[in-house]
This record gives C-alpha cells, sequence and structure tokens, in this order.
C-alpha cells in the first residue's frame, strides 16, 4: 500500500507541475482553439490515457530502458514531434477552411473519438514525461512496504487524476474564449489558424527535446 504522506507529496508536486503551462496544457489549448470544447476535454482524456501507459512502463521497467538508450529515446521523441506537426498543419488547414464550413469541426462526427485518439498518441510519445516519470516516480516508493510496481501504479494514476482536472480547466478555459471569439468565420480562422501554430511550435520543441545526460 502506498504511505498516505508520500502518496501526499506526490498529489502536491503533480499538481503543481500540472498547473503550469507545459506541453500537454499547450496541446489542450491548441485543440480548445481549433475544435472546441468537446474535442479539448477528449483531448485531455487521450492524453492521460497516454501518459499512463508510461506509468505503466516506467512502473514495468521498460521506462528506463528506453530513457537510457539514445535510440529508442530519439525514435519516440520524434514520432510524437511529428505527429504535433501533423496535427497542426491539420488544425491550420481546418481554419483556413472554417469560412466555407456549415458545421463547428466539434460537431462532426467522430470528432471525440478522433481527439481521444490523437491525445492517446501525444500522451504516450511525450519524452519529457518518459524522464520525469524514470527519474521522479520511483523517489516516491516506499520500498520497505513492498509491492512496489502496485505503489507506481497507485501514485501514477493519481498524477493522471490531477492531470486531467487542471489539464480539462485549461480545456474549459481555452474553449470558452473560443466561443466568444469566434462570432465569425475570420474570427475562427484565426483561432484555428493560432492553434495550429501552437502545436506545429509545441512539436518542433518537443524534437529538440534532450535527454538528461
Amino acid at each position: 500500500m502506498v504511505d498516505l504522506h508520500q502518496l501526499a507529496a506526490f498529489c502536491a508536486m503533480s499538481l503543481l507541475l500540472s498547473a503550469i503551462p507545459g506541453p500537454s496544457v499547450l496541446f489542450v489549448i491548441g485543440r480548445a482553439l481549433t475544435y472546441g470544447r468537446r474535442a479539448a476535454l477528449a483531448s485531455v482524456l487521450g492524453n492521460a490515457l497516454g501518459g499512463y501507459v508510461l506509468v505503466i512502463a516506467v512502473a514495468l521497467g521498460v521506462g528506463a530502458v528506453v530513457e537510457r538508450s539514445v535510440l529508442l529515446f530519439n525514435a519516440v521523441k520524434l514520432a510524437g514531434a511529428a505527429y504535433l506537426v501533423f496535427l497542426g498543419v491539420k488544425a491550420l488547414r481546418a481554419g483556413w477552411g472554417s469560412r466555407s464550413q456549415t458545421a463547428m469541426p466539434e460537431a462532426l462526427p467522430g470528432a471525440g473519438g478522433r481527439s481521444v485518439r490523437a491525445g492517446f498518441t501525444v500522451g504516450v510519445t511525450n519524452p519529457k514525461s518518459i524522464v520525469f516519470l524514470t527519474a521522479v516516480l520511483p523517489q516516491f516508493v516506499d520500498r520497505e512496504a513492498g509491492q512496489v510496481v502496485t505503489q507506481m501504479l497507485l501514485l501514477g494514476l493519481a498524477g493522471a487524476v490531477l492531470a486531467v482536472i487542471s489539464d480539462g480547466v485549461w480545456g474549459l478555459a481555452a474553449s470558452a474564449a473560443r466561443t466568444w471569439l469566434c462570432r465569425s468565420s475570420r474570427g475562427m480562422s484565426v483561432l484555428g489558424g493560432t492553434g495550429g501554430l501552437a502545436m506545429i511550435g509545441l512539436g518542433a520543441a518537443v524534437a529538440l527535446t534532450g535527454r538528461a545526460d
């Protein structure tokens, strides 16, 4: 069982880090500005699920292998960066085409499922999460209590729940701003372009992410 003091400390740190705008927050804001509230919240869910896959990988020791291997780390990093750029380009195209759309992108069939998949892919290929979880998660485990893997999974679950809450707040705020600003097709086009550029910039930043060594 997880020590309550360790759990509280990990939750406090996770909440603090989640509240600071980082890659996940910028990704969610970009999705919210381009596609709206439903897509943003679906992206938050997918991102959390992808992040929890990394928690499982770290708990089973796979995360350390990826973090220490230059080849594997760079492969994951570049895959995530390329996917973010791809999403950004799609958002730009959606923004440019919004003048002629008869339905908001978030109202189109299947938009929620696509956003969950997009968020999952971004979450599971986030190199910073791999490095962070590999370095930090084991520090909050009480090894004398045993069941180390279970403790890591529970800690990671708590962190994922807090991330969903924090990222969800950012997504709701950004989508509310979008609703207010998108009273014209021009406003939709500008916001779609802004969200797309944000995701492309985030992809470039991820591509430049280095390992701790």
